[in-house]
């Protein structure tokens, strides 16, 4: 039986990166893996759920600096990993490669980077471009979440060795018995209220759909520093009592089941996994055509619209097309959605990974 370990950040965490590592988890032991998580911080108290066979481990009860402790999280992990005698690390998030490589260095351990964020974005961070140069040179496999950021790869760096490969991320939801309704007239967003997510894009675009509707309302389900920053701007723009705000939370399925479409305002992603959550039940979808992401999940017109990116203007000018929309033509995006969903299945995405460990 080969011993996986997922290397994470903080497994503690609730965002879409904590809830795929745990997805794909629960998947390999069911394939009869052995599987462990590795929280470099935190870990033991996981947002979504795990299986009891997965194990759970941590490097550090809390945060840490790098700057100090970096010689020392390289001893640890590769303590780790020769103990627990593990035959393949995924490390999510290319950053942590950075003490991940010479963690293995002439260990017998298969080396994989899982990259979450797109190759355009560092997240202000220049170790992540060093980290990105290393992976390439060091890891036996580079994950991509889009076809777009495998290419961005290809041609951004010199001397790649690993083999790079695009894996979608799966959806939580299967076979969802749902029918999405206009009657509920809500337009859904989900996500970390950061400005990377362009929550205030999407408000200023609410106003302006506001001027010409009087009755459908913005959900925003999600937390983070920029919720006091995004209520104060919709109570300036008067659009208070047409925008939920709701904090992050763990049954986030009752918001999907209760909107009408999804609207992804994001300035760039790693892929969108709302989004294709969204589709599990049949929701079409509005999204920024930024980098990377959108293109790959929706076809223009068939399953949702992609939009100029920060062209805020038209964002709105689909939000009130939403409101008019004929049922039928409704009803044929949200057919669609469902079908193009299928190829993110964690049937069909578990095989790819199961391919490379």
């Amino acid at each position: 039986m080969k011993s996986i370990c997922f290397l994470i950040g903080d497994f503690n965490n609730s965002g879409g990166t904590e809830r795929v590592t745990a997805l794909i988890s629960n998947e390999l032991v069911r394939y009869g893996y052995e599987v462990n998580i590795l929280s470099i911080f935190n870990g033991y108290d996981p947002f979504f759920e795990i299986s009891d066979a997965v194990k759970i481990h941590s490097l550090y009860s809390k945060e840490v600096s790098f700057k100090i402790n970096f010689l020392k999280t390289i001893i640890k992990t590769r303590a780790f990993l020769k103990a627990e005698k593990i035959d393949t690390l995924i490390v999510v998030d290319s950053i942590s490669c950075i003490f991940t490589i010479p963690a293995v260095f002439n260990l017998n351990t298969k080396h994989i980077c899982w990259e979450h964020f797109n190759f355009n974005d560092n997240n202000g961070v220049k170790i992540r471009d060093i980290s990105r140069l290393l992976s390439a040179r060091y890891c036996d496999y580079v994950v991509t979440l889009t076809t777009k950021d495998t290419e961005l790869w290809r041609k951004g760096l010199k001397k790649i060795n690993a083999k790079i490969k695009s894996i979608p991320n799966p959806s939580s939801y299967e076979n969802i018995k749902h029918e999405p309704s206009l009657d509920f007239k809500v337009a859904l967003a989900v996500g970390r209220l950061t400005y990377v997510k362009g929550f205030d894009m999407l408000i200023n675009a609410w106003a302006i759909f506001c001027q010409d509707n009087s009755e459908w309302k913005l959900r925003i389900v999600g937390s983070g520093e920029e919720e006091r920053s995004l209520k104060l701007q919709a109570s300036i723009l008067g659009i208070s009592k047409r925008i939920d705000f709701i904090p992050v939370t763990k049954n986030i399925q009752k918001y999907y089941e209760t909107s009408s479409y999804y609207c992804l305002s994001s300035r760039f992603e790693g892929f969108g996994l709302v989004m294709v959550e969204a589709q599990s039940f049949g929701l079409p979808v509005v999204a920024f055509n930024c980098d990377v992401g959108p293109s790959d999940i929706i076809e223009n017109g068939i399953n949702g619209y992609l939009v100029e990116k920060n062209d805020v203007s038209a964002l709105a000018c689909h939000f009130i097309y939403f409101s008019k929309i004929e049922k039928s033509n409704y009803d044929i995006l949200s057919i669609n959605s469902k079908a193009k969903n299928e190829k993110y299945s964690i049937g069909n995405i578990i095989q790819e990974w199961v391919d490379i460990i």
